[in-house]
């Protein structure tokens, strides 16, 4: 008798998503472009430069000046993957940061958001929570089944803000690259399709200027609102 064989589940109606173009993403607090060395690398440099920390776990920077910045940037923007889009905080108008999409895999429905830069002015911003949002979102409203966050095991705040924004732990992949001279375990975050519905939902709820009291302060936090939503959680924050 012939052993039953285990498959998954065939996916009838899946087509390809569209790779990014890098079209503008705006919301109520944040505005994401492609990211442009000539518009935006003297403004970011400078909103950078506020701490040599932001770059600890980056394979790159700090920069030492504007001009080594720029001719980063002029690098990088040109990219299709990774494809890098400017922050910028629509409650001051300053630009604060960089993120990109990367490991854009359309045949397999997948895409990562990585290269996350943000300056001491954008970090803790309902902006920058906005920013992350609206990244996700696009990926899901485009068709990506998967949209994935990787981070240096080491570095304690990515993995919380991973977990805040709803992706769920999938572990350590031990010794998997080298970054500035040391090693890098890589800690893995991820969301899927069938979760973003629910996701959605808690960014809607939290974004909300109701959730916020005249000091700005939240009334519900990002995390309680996707705890309920993620897969599992990292064990070193639960």
């Amino acid at each position: 008798m012939l052993q039953e064989r285990s498959l998954g589940p065939k996916l009838p109606d899946w087509k390809e998503p569209p790779v990014p173009e890098g079209v503008p993403l705006v919301g109520r607090y944040a505005a994401l472009e492609r990211l442009d060395a000539d518009r935006h690398a003297s403004d970011l440099h400078r909103a950078n430069s506020a701490s040599d920390a932001i770059w600890d776990y980056l394979p790159y920077g700090p920069f030492s000046s504007a001009a080594q910045y720029h001719r980063w940037a002029r690098q990088v923007a040109v990219g299709q993957d990774p494809l890098f889009y400017a922050i910028t905080n629509l409650e001051t108008g300053q630009l604060g940061g960089v993120a990109s999409y990367l490991r854009i895999t359309p045949q397999s429905g997948s895409i990562e958001v990585g290269h996350i830069n943000l300056s001491p002015s954008l970090q803790r911003t309902r902006a920058a929570t906005e920013a992350m949002y609206l990244m996700m979102k696009w990926a899901f409203e485009a068709g990506y089944r998967r949209y994935e966050w990787k981070c240096d095991a080491l570095n304690m705040p990515s993995r919380r803000a991973a977990q805040r924004l709803g992706l769920s732990y999938e572990g350590i992949f031990r010794q998997a690259t080298v970054v500035k001279g040391r090693n890098r375990d890589t800690a893995w975050f991820a969301a899927i399709d069938a979760e973003w519905p629910a996701l959605d939902e808690a960014f809607q709820i939290w974004l909300a200027p109701s959730n916020f009291d005249a000091q700005g302060q939240q009334r519900e936090s990002l995390s309680s609102l996707t705890r309920l939503v993620r897969a599992a959680g990292d064990p070193e924050q639960d």
